[in-house]
């Protein structure tokens, strides 16, 4: 789970501008496709549309502007309930591939939850995680490479045909040591993996199967430092792929102006046919710059708080001591660098989506354990990105608690289109 500007609409409801850059990539058509549902209206305004696929009202295609949940690599926190509360309809997840070592990968947490979701008509997104940030990237050939293609073949074995959506790598250049992800050792090694599964989807399943493929994940696109030969090489093997069905961003921000940076480099590279996923985004850059800053005086006299607590300390105290629904809504509400993006998931989504290239979206869905040990100034706050504040407010009457802002507008994004069950068909191998 590797972690990562403008302005933004804030709370007018405003759909927030598209960049000059886009609009020249785009069509007019695919954004005039993207943005509207039926009868004008705005797509993911919450209200129902008829048109596109995947439910029951529509026939088998490929996903198109679906925003989905994500768990990362730990599930434990999340139940098919929340999902059902948030009327999601497709999940994501990755393996780190030496879990495969552990036993067989259908029961490891991860892959295990996506195979469950998948029957109960679920779309579903694995991504396969490679980490090498202290070591070499295996060579082509040897036998740590040998080693790496079996345990993609156990993976394989597990989710193929069943997972509608399998991405070749996580974070490649966070999870990689920096000598590597400069290339040509990162699209040596991940090119020759993507060759070796499509190969093995070719001879297991013939001429079709409902397993599409992408490469992923981009990140720090916002960066000019990180727009590499390597990553440059990577957006140009995903073009000149056609099994590659296209590729993944993860816009960690500080900004939705720093997100469209990524878009304005992925974009051009895609092929006509092909989409993006964004199965990671937040502002957790814009959360960070504000861990020191105090609480607000309102909110601390409110309720008996020291007036001189950090946001940080807060954030330890409402972990170690889960806060009631209404003082975690009112230390959002409160706070300005908070409160001032309320609705970044719903801005953020309308982007993604009017650019018509779109595949899948998904958002974090629990505050998973990780994002809770060892709470500083200097830490990333993930736990700020999630759906359910399952660890810093209380469970009240068998309700989770809820970031209420990114909650309501997640729902309020979902189509009817989208509903369960999902119903992808089958993609050329």
């Amino acid at each position: 789970m590797q972690r990562m500007r403008g302005s933004l609409s804030g709370g007018s409801g405003e759909r927030p501008g598209i960049s000059r850059r886009l609009l020249l990539g785009v069509s007019g058509a695919a954004l005039l496709a993207a943005g509207c549902g039926e009868k004008g209206k705005a797509a993911g305004d919450g209200r129902p549309s008829d048109s596109g696929s995947g439910g029951p009202t529509g026939a088998s295609a490929a996903p198109s502007g679906v925003l989905g949940a994500n768990f990362n690599e730990d599930p434990s926190d999340m139940r098919f309930s929340q999902l059902r509360g948030l009327s999601a309809s497709w999940l994501r997840g990755f393996l780190p591939m030496p879990e495969a070592d552990k036993g067989p990968p259908a029961r490891q947490r991860a892959v295990a939850t996506l195979l469950s979701a998948s029957k109960q008509g679920y779309g579903t997104v694995l991504s396969l995680k490679f980490p090498y940030p202290d070591r070499a990237l295996p060579e082509v050939g040897s036998a740590l490479m040998d080693a790496e293609l079996q345990r993609v073949d156990a993976v394989a074995r597990a989710v193929m045909g069943t997972v509608d959506i399998l991405v070749i790598g996580n974070e490649p250049f966070l999870e990689s040591r920096p000598v590597d992800r400069e290339g040509p050792a990162v699209n040596a090694f991940y090119e020759h993996v993507a060759r070796h599964v499509i190969a093995y989807r070719k001879q297991h399943f013939g001429a079709r199967c409902k397993t599409r493929l992408y490469m992923g994940a981009l990140n720090r696109l916002d960066d000019p430092g990180r727009r590499t030969e390597a990553t440059r090489r990577w957006v140009e093997f995903v073009h000149d792929t056609k099994e590659i069905e296209g590729v993944d961003i993860h816009p960690h921000v500080v900004s939705i102006d720093a997100a469209q940076q990524y878009l304005d480099y992925v974009l051009p590279h895609l092929r006509d046919d092909q989409k993006f996923l964004a199965t990671e985004f937040s502002l957790v850059l814009n959360w960070r710059e504000h861990l020191r800053d105090t609480i607000p005086a309102r909110f601390a006299e409110r309720y008996g708080t020291d007036p001189g607590t950090r946001v940080w300390e807060l954030l330890e105290e409402a972990v170690r001591h889960p806060f009631p629904q209404e003082k975690w809504n009112a230390f959002l509400g409160m706070s300005p660098w908070f409160h001032t993006h309320r609705h970044f998931l719903r801005d953020q989504v309308q982007r993604f989506r009017a650019t018509g290239k779109l595949a899948v979206a998904t958002y974090g869905v629990v505050q998973a354990d990780a994002m809770v040990r060892n709470i500083g100034p200097g830490k990333q706050p993930w736990l700020l990105n999630s759906l359910y504040a399952n660890r810093t407010v209380q469970e009240h009457g068998g309700i989770t608690g809820r970031n209420q802002a990114w909650f309501k507008d997640f729902r309020a994004l979902q189509r009817r289109r989208d509903r369960l069950p999902v119903r992808t068909g089958e993609t050329a191998t």
